[in-house]
């Protein structure tokens, strides 16, 4: 299949502090930073990669994760192709809580053959609470492609990404181009460094 003229739309989710901007920063421009401000709303990142000698551009939105902010996820589930639940390997809480978060899923996206990944993030870090096996078993019982990265180090990071988008493009009934023009706006300006509530919320 030819890649070129593609547009995917990925959407990061799982709970507040869980290292999704940081994966996302780490992703789109190759940088990390220690101190991160909560995500309010949604930010947006567009990049460009290379997957199995395709192009594919990526428009990826990145969600808050604080419960204020759940009621405007639904917004952005709509034709998404493909959804990473992201949680923290070091909190115990974040994984227990993938359950509401996929039946979210369940309710509100609209493709149902989009490709869902887990992802355990931080592994950087020594104080695990959430063991490889334990995310392993999670993903395979659920159908769910899965990855442990780190933000900070960058490890599993560009893997992760590459898996998802191979297997999107695996995967036809997501690739209608007309339609996901039609949806996605993407605009390579300064306003995708900062959240785009007020220009993308809510998706029509």
């Amino acid at each position: 299949m030819d890649g070129t003229g593609i547009t995917v739309k990925l959407i990061l989710i799982g709970d507040s502090a869980v290292g999704k901007s940081s994966l996302l920063l780490r992703f789109a421009e190759g940088s990390f930073e220690p101190s991160m401000k909560p995500t309010i709303c949604v930010d947006f990142k567009v990049k460009k990669m290379v997957v199995d000698g395709h192009t594919v551009q990526l428009a990826i939105w990145d969600t808050a994760g604080q419960e204020r902010f759940r009621s405007l996820n639904p917004s952005y589930y709509r034709g998404t192709q493909g959804i990473v639940l992201v949680y923290d390997v070091t909190r115990k809480d974040t994984f227990t809580g993938l359950e509401s978060w996929l039946n979210e899923l369940e309710i509100y996206t609209t493709k149902s053959d989009a490709v869902k990944m887990l992802v355990g993030n931080k592994t950087d870090k020594p104080d695990r609470e959430v063991e490889r096996r334990e995310g392993l078993q999670f993903a395979k019982k659920r159908s769910l492609l899965f990855v442990e990265t780190s933000a900070k180090t960058e490890d599993g990071v560009q893997h992760a990404f590459e898996e998802l988008v191979i297997k999107i493009l695996q995967t036809p009934n997501l690739l209608d181009k007309s339609t996901e023009k039609k949806r996605v706006q993407l605009k390579e300006s300064s306003q995708q460094e900062k959240s785009v509530c007020t220009a993308y919320c809510p998706l029509s």
